[in-house]
Order: C-alpha cells, then structure tokens, then sequence
C-alpha cells in the first residue's frame, strides 16, 4: 500500500518551495517526530520517492526539492549559496507547522543540513549526515567531477533515453535511470555550479561545534567522499556524533543498498524501518 500523501508548493524563504509527502494524511500529524529529506545535488525530489515512501509507514515525511532543483523556483538572479538552501529548510519547517523534526540529508543536502542546525534553530530535534562531502577551504577536493554533472544535465536538456543515461550510472536499475532522465532536466546548471563550487569555498567544519542536537554520520563502504580520518576528525568537532556504516553501497547509498540505508537509519530516528524483504512477506 502506497504512503505516498500528496505533492505541494509553500511559499517560504522568500520563494516556492515545492514537496512530496508521505505517511499520515494532509492535515494531519503523527506522534513521532517528521521527516524532512533533503537530496543531493542532481536529485529532485521525485527520485528520492521510494525512500519517501519507507519512510511514510513510520514518519510523516516530507522531501523538497532543494531551489533550483525539481519543481521548486529557480532564476538567474536566484541565490544558490548553502547560506540560502539552509534557510529554506528552517523556512520550510516554520511554514508547514512543524514544531520539532528530523533533517536527513544526502550528500549536498548533508552539507545543508550541517548549516542549518549551526544555530541551534528551535525544532530542528535531530539530524542525519548522509556521506556528506568533506571537501572545503584547504581540503581535498570533492572526487566526483564537474564535468559528469555537467554533461548529464545537458543531454537531459535535450531529452535522452535509459541507455544514454545509463553510461553516466551503469550500475542502476532501469527503473531509476527512467526516473532521471525524465527529471535530470529540472535541474537548473545555475544552481548544481554554484552547490559544486561551494563543496570547495563552504566551510561545513566550522560548522560542527555549533550544533547541539543528536547526530548520525552514515558512510558508504564504496567510494572515497568520507575516509576514515574524516569520521575521526568529525567526532571531535561533535562530540554527540553517532557513525553508522553501509559496507556495500557506493555514494548514493539507499540506491546500491537501500535495506542497508534503512538499517542504518532506523535506530536513530526511533523506528524500526523493516527490510524489503520483510515488509513484501
């Protein structure tokens, strides 16, 4: 059965915001506490829908369209800074009445979620570091290239099939390569060079020790964005911090191994999120 609620656009932070919800109904809240996704940096929020919807039989669930991304606004004169998009979700939260909830963020929406809880913002309860760049000012670089989001987004422009996306994330399935390229071209190139750019001028560590909520770093086992002194050095700018491991999953985790996103996940949210398998039995 579907936990899929309704999509919708609020007017927060000075522009539209646009969302998809899960679990509960419209209207309506649940006893624990909400969900508010935040995807990465070429992910509109319709391709995080199947995690949307897991989530719904335990959370009301909310996952944005980061600005500039999906249906939610973008322009040339738009601010793309992480400054911004950490606001957005605050404004969000604020709009939608949501007196205390949960931020769990992917990759770039990791980052946003580290700035937006910097100030201790009132609601915000806990947040989640889904293999967040550690890239920044006197770092190393971010190991995916420019030139990969780049040239995928300009063959979405132009309208592109399974097998043309399929070279740019061979190991997915057909099902999430149509969802791609079917929303990839929503991304506005404005904002994805302008989050690219700030993976190397924002500095998220100087951020840490100003948050005061509980927090969870999940790894993937596969890849190189989060190494193993990175966890250490994390740990000591956020003493609260909890680690989690998917030894099998590459960067976009719930994609290579999505039992494994949930297992990691469930336990600090406060709900046992059943696998697959399990829930089909």
């Amino acid at each position: 059965m579907s936990t899929f609620v309704c999509g919708g656009n609020v007017h927060a932070n000075g522009i539209r915001q646009h969302y998809l919800r899960y679990g509960g109904r419209c209207g309506e809240r649940v006893t624990r506490d909400p969900v508010i996704v935040v995807p990465g940096i070429t992910s509109p929020a319709i391709t995080w829908g199947f995690v949307g919807a897991r989530l719904g039989e335990q959370f009301d669930t909310y996952v944005l369209d980061v600005r500039g991304r999906g249906l939610s606004s973008a322009s040339d004169t738009l601010d793309y800074s992480l400054d911004a998009q950490a606001a957005d979700v605050l404004a969000f939260a604020q709009a939608m009445n949501l007196p205390s909830y949960s931020v769990v963020g992917h990759s770039m929406g990791a980052r946003i979620g580290i700035r937006a809880a910097r100030g201790q913002p009132a609601g915000l309860a806990r947040l989640v570091m889904v293999d967040p760049p550690v890239s920044g000012p006197g770092r190393r670089g971010y190991p995916a290239q420019l030139a990969w989001y780049v040239d995928s987004m300009a063959v979405a422009r132009h309208g592109v099939d399974i097998e043309t996306m399929r070279r740019f994330c061979p190991t997915w399935t057909d099902e999430q390569l149509a969802l791609r390229a079917e929303w990839l071209h929503t991304c506005d190139e404005r904002a994805v060079l302008a989050s690219f750019q700030g993976f190397h001028t924002d500095d998220v560590h100087a951020d840490l020790p100003g948050i005061g909520i509980p927090a969870l770093l999940m790894v993937a086992g596969r890849g190189d964005v989060v190494r193993t002194e990175d966890i250490e050095e994390i740990r000591g700018l956020l003493p609260q911090l909890e680690v989690s491991h998917v030894p099998g999953a590459g960067h976009m985790i719930p994609w290579d191994d999505e039992d494994g996103f949930y297992n990691a996940l469930g336990a600090f949210l406060g709900a046992e999120i059943v696998p697959r398998q399990q829930a089909a039995a």
